[in-house]
Parts: C-alpha cells; structure tokens; sequence
C-alpha cells in the first residue's frame, strides 16, 4: 500500500455531530472521513470505505459485505450490540470499541438523575415561578439502597459516589442470577441500569419486575433502552407504582417526546447525553483516531473485541 493512499471512513449515524467535528480536526490528512445520507440505506453507501464508524448506528452483515476493502470497524462507545460481530469476523475485519471513558461522565449522569427525582426538582422549580416558598418535599438518598445492574466501570464509579453520600449499595453483574435480582428490586429505593444490551438483558425489566419494586421506588436508565419494556414502564408509573423514572437512552433515538411514557410528570428523559462532557469527547475522538491510525500502520489495536 502507498502511503500516501486516503482512506475514506464512514460516520455511520446521521448524529454525535460534535464527536464527528471533533474527529474530523485530529484526524491525519490521508483520512477522509464523511458522514451518511441518513435518507439511503447504508449499504449503498460504504462501497470505498477502509473504516465503519458505527456509532449508534446500526452496522448489518449487509453493510459490513458491501465494503470491498473495510479494514476496520471502530466505535466511538463502549457498546457495540448495534454491529455484527459475527460477519465482521466473517471478514477478518477486526472491531474495537472504547470502554471505560464515559464511566466518570454517565456516572455522574445517573447520580444527577437520582437527585433530581427524590428531591422533586421539576416541581421546585415551578413551585419558585408560583412564588412558594418551601415546598415540595422530597427525599433524602441518605440511608436509602441504591441497586445498581451492571457493576462494570460505570456501575462501580456510581457505586462508589452513592456510597459516599450514604446510600447502601447493591450490585448486579452477569454472574448474578434471577433470585438476585428479584431481591434486589424488592429492597432497593433507587434501581439504575448500566448494563450491556444483551440477549439476556433485553426486556430485563418487564411488568413482573416492577411489580416487584418497592411502591415509589425510582428507575434509571443509562444502559440501552430495550432493557425495559416500554409498555410495562408506562403502566408501572400510571398506576403510580414507580415513584418516577429517569431516562436517558430510549427505545428510538431520536426518541419521540409525545410518546406516553414522556408524558408522565414523574417522568425526566434526556437525548442520550450520559456521555456527553467535553472530556469524554475528547478521549473518545481520540482513542478512535489512534486505533485508525494503528490499524493503517499494523501496530496492535486497543480495546480490540475480534
């Protein structure tokens, strides 16, 4: 291969235009990234490409097929249940994703998400407009139990800040099994999710779970949205059930704010901005570039999955 060669790589998600932006600056010169017509499939799209950028994108067998001379597939995420990794490694076309540089960031997100529920804040804040002083009451997260399922990087960072603020900790991992966590829904104030979506994990959280919850309990989700049922969801929080929910990855993304689970008061949705801190940007961007860069030269890969 010249080196002088250009490698063109494809964005593969009408979206993240501020990681792209920023990719797009350190990029090296002989790399030419472009972006997807959302509005065509994007088999059609990747004939030329060295390198897929799936981000949340969905990346088929068909899409991985129709680049002649793919070399690699990076991803600007930890995830990577959105790619297929079986034809990938059909091809020998290696994959690698980013784990671990969004734990600090979403962390601290479902922490936020916490707070803001138990203290009301929706309703504080139009209790001010109204000119009320004092009210609504809330509850404090001191001494209440925080369950947490998926004790990876992002688990074990909210863990240990729940922990400092007094909470009691308990925590799911793949090992776990069902008796586990029916105990943990039925002990837990506060459950939040951090898991990989899976198989195992779709659906996790149906009716019958949050049935199981304890009545006002809380529900945070940072991990993928089918791990709820959405109907199961809505129901457990019309019927007043759950206490409220916290939503930060959705079923579509974009997701639709007048879908009825939106509508709920007790409701707060947020567009997938877990990740989204100039420093994970930043470290995202730039572990992307190396692996694009290691991968023209034939060094070794990091994070590599296949």
């Amino acid at each position: 291969m010249a080196q002088e060669e250009d490698w063109e790589l494809v964005w593969c998600y009408d979206g993240w235009h501020a990681y792209y932006n920023r990719l797009q600056e350190i990029l090296p010169s002989w790399a030419k990234l472009r972006a997807i017509d959302p509005s065509q499939p994007l088999h059609t799209q990747v004939a030329d490409a060295k390198v897929l950028i799936p981000t949340t994108g969905v990346v088929s067998a068909q899409d991985i097929n129709a680049a002649k001379d793919l070399r690699l597939i990076t991803n600007p995420a930890a995830g990577y249940n959105n790619i297929d990794i079986e034809a990938a490694k059909a091809r020998g076309v290696p994959v690698c994703t980013a784990p671990g540089y969004n734990a600090a960031s979403v962390a601290e997100g479902a922490l936020m998400m916490m707070l803001m529920l138990a203290r009301r804040v929706h309703e504080q804040e139009r209790t001010f407009k109204e000119g009320g002083i004092g009210y609504p009451f809330g509850m404090q997260l001191h001494g209440k139990t925080l369950g947490i399922v998926g004790v990876g990087a992002i688990g074990t960072r909210l863990a240990r800040t729940a922990e400092a603020i007094g909470m009691v900790v308990m925590g799911l991992n793949s090992k776990s099994s069902r008796s586990d966590l029916e105990a943990m829904l039925q002990a837990a104030d506060v459950v939040s999710l951090h898991c990989s979506l899976t198989p195992k994990t779709r659906h996790l959280i149906g009716k019958k779970e949050l049935a199981m919850m304890r009545k006002g309990a809380f529900i945070i989700n940072y991990a993928r949205g089918d791990v709820i049922v959405e109907e199961a969801l809505t129901e457990a929080l019309s019927s007043g059930r759950l206490g409220g929910a916290g939503l930060d990855v959705h079923w579509v993304e974009p997701a639709n704010p007048a879908d009825k689970v939106y509508q709920h008061p007790n409701v707060i949705a947020t567009p997938h901005t877990g990740v989204s801190s100039t420093e994970v940007l930043e470290s995202l961007a730039q572990v992307v570039c190396e692996n694009i860069i290691r991968q023209r030269e034939g060094r070794e890969l990091l994070h590599r999955l296949c």
